[in-house]
Parts: structure tokens; sequence; C-alpha cells
């Protein structure tokens, strides 16, 4: 369900760059929804995650 939205908000958002990103989305999602649901503080995030500053700039970016 995801996927598309994820997808469409990329294209409308490309990197300045032109980078991809260093991390699959499904695993930025995982690492946010683990947050919402644990509500453990983000550099507490298990480490088979993504790094805390990326899922917080996805966060941050979406929220927005």
């Amino acid at each position: 369900m995801l996927e598309p939205v994820i997808t469409a908000w990329k294209a409308t958002h490309p990197s300045a760059s032109g980078h991809q990103g260093a991390y699959d989305m499904r695993e930025i999602v995982n690492a946010i929804l683990y947050q919402g649901r644990t509500g453990c503080q983000w550099d507490y995030l298990p480490h088979d995650l993504p790094p805390r500053n990326a899922v917080y700039y996805y966060f941050a970016k979406w929220r927005e």
C-alpha cells in the first residue's frame, strides 16, 4: 500500500545530487513505525534498521 505513495513522493522530490539513497525505503518505513510503536528515542533505534539521521530525515520531510 505504501510503495506507490513513496515512489510518487520520491519522483516529485529528487535528490539535488541525483543520489537514489543508500537505504531501502521499506526499512525507513519500518524504522518510523518501530519508533512510533515503541516510543523509543531516535538514538536508540535497533542497529538492524537504518541510522537515526537517515530515518529522521524522511520522518521530518513526510511530517511536513
